[in-house]
């Protein structure tokens, strides 16, 4: 079999994962913008999530997994059955999966293209070649290592940022001065300065220093 193969819509995705993933002891490992990025992933999550292989499960998301109700009881419940699940700062260019770190499965990134019959057929990417599958592996672990724990997002303690509050936090953690920020955010200075206590008050914070810590472990720098 050859270490890399193009796989043409969906039907060749699952004959090529279908053996892989019924390996009981197998580690499943992904990346996806959200519950939709893989056919059937829905429906294949809550099978995952009553074997007890659940357990070496990493799943990684893009925040508009976050969107749907629906979504946000599917992620509770497979954290709850021991899948670790982060969510990342920005979406996600492509969707990946890694079975036992030694094969790899990428979505096409483009839209897919009409076939002649007028349907719309995904194509993805398989592969089993070390050198190529340890390279996006090790990019897979920095995005993880980056990323906030759903557990943080689901705590009624975690504070509810706003999207101006949030640009002020940026603005605090890029070093800029006061009249800098303020003219970026395109605000007065004085309210800039108002909006500042208020994200201390709301971080539980002393000074911009401890609100930029406090905000990093609450993943709210990342999320």
């Amino acid at each position: 079999m050859p270490q890399n193969m193009a796989l043409k819509g969906d039907l060749e995705l699952r004959a090529r994962i279908k053996p892989l993933v019924e390996l009981f002891d197998a580690e499943w490992v992904s990346a996806a913008r959200d519950l939709d990025t893989w056919p059937g992933a829905r429906e294949s999550a809550r099978l995952r999530i009553r074997r007890d292989g659940a357990r070496q499960a990493r799943k990684l998301y893009s925040p508009a997994v976050l969107v749907d109700e629906h979504d946000r009881e599917i992620l509770r419940e497979m954290a709850a059955h021991g899948i670790q699940v982060r969510i990342t700062a920005t979406p996600l260019p492509q969707g990946t999966v890694f079975i036992d770190r030694r094969t790899m499965f990428l979505t096409d990134p483009t839209p897919p293209t009409p076939s002649a019959h007028g349907r719309r057929h995904r194509t993805y990417t398989m592969s089993a070649e070390p050198a190529l599958v340890s390279g996006v592996y090790a990019l897979f672990e920095a995005a993880w290592e980056s990323a906030t724990d759903l557990a943080a997002f689901f705590d009624p303690d975690r504070p509810r940022i706003d999207t101006k509050a949030r640009e002020v936090l940026y603005a605090l953690g890029s070093g800029m001065t006061d009249v800098t920020a303020a003219r970026e955010l395109g605000m007065s200075l004085r309210t800039y300065r108002r909006r500042v206590a208020e994200l201390l008050v709301a971080l539980g914070a002393d000074s911009r220093f401890q609100a930029g810590m406090r905000a990093g472990e609450l993943g709210l720098t990342r999320g």
